[in-house]
């Protein structure tokens, strides 16, 4: 068989523009793929639903659903649990997606939550208010978030370990006071006020 009379269209097509039917006598749909797909746009389209437009994507390339733009295989992960071998998002929207779900996740924080935060602060680290704003603070024990800070702030902090006695006395250490205990019997030291 060269070819087969689409029902839809009436035009003689070859076998390969017909999808597969085990149920029919000759193996292959009534309608060719174009008519079927057509078809299937007009029903979604009845019940309110949208159809997305099937758009060329050339060999080597692939089309990411999130940015809407073609790109070559070197801008995608490789992913073997898919049909195509490719992740479904590009590197770029698969990063951002990813920490859009690490914030959500983690602290609770929607993107607009993690605007509006790092809005509340201009941008600027809460603690030497000249660093960008990079990383979420939070309270370890409650989980509840504090503020945004720069690595390095954020990073003192933790190895601080949340301690404000720590914290004041390294201040007071910086500040020139005197810092170290001082003994006053054997095994009692007496802090510094």
């Amino acid at each position: 068989m060269n070819g087969k009379k689409c029902s839809a269209c009436q035009q003689v097509l070859p076998v390969g523009a017909f999808a597969k039917n085990k149920s029919r006598p000759d193996g292959l749909q009534v309608n060719c793929r174009e008519c079927a797909a057509e078809y299937y746009r007009r029903r979604q389209e009845a019940q309110g639903k949208t159809v997305r437009v099937k758009v060329y994507v050339p060999e080597g390339h692939k089309r990411c659903p999130q940015c809407e733009q073609t790109k070559p295989h070197s801008e995608w992960e490789r992913n073997k649990s898919s049909s195509d071998g490719w992740a479904s998002y590009c590197r770029s929207c698969r990063a951002e997606r990813n920490r859009v779900a690490y914030f959500q996740r983690k602290y609770g924080l929607k993107p607009e939550e993690l605007e509006a935060l790092l809005a509340e602060q201009h941008g600027v680290c809460c603690i030497c208010l000249s660093a960008p704003a990079e990383h979420v603070d939070h309270d370890h024990e409650t989980g509840r978030v504090r503020g945004m800070l720069c690595f390095s702030c954020n990073a003192a902090l933790g190895q601080f370990k949340d301690r404000p006695d720590a914290i004041r006395r390294a201040a007071a250490y910086l500040e020139g006071n005197s810092w170290k205990p001082i003994l006053v019997a054997p095994g009692v030291y007496q802090l510094p006020s």
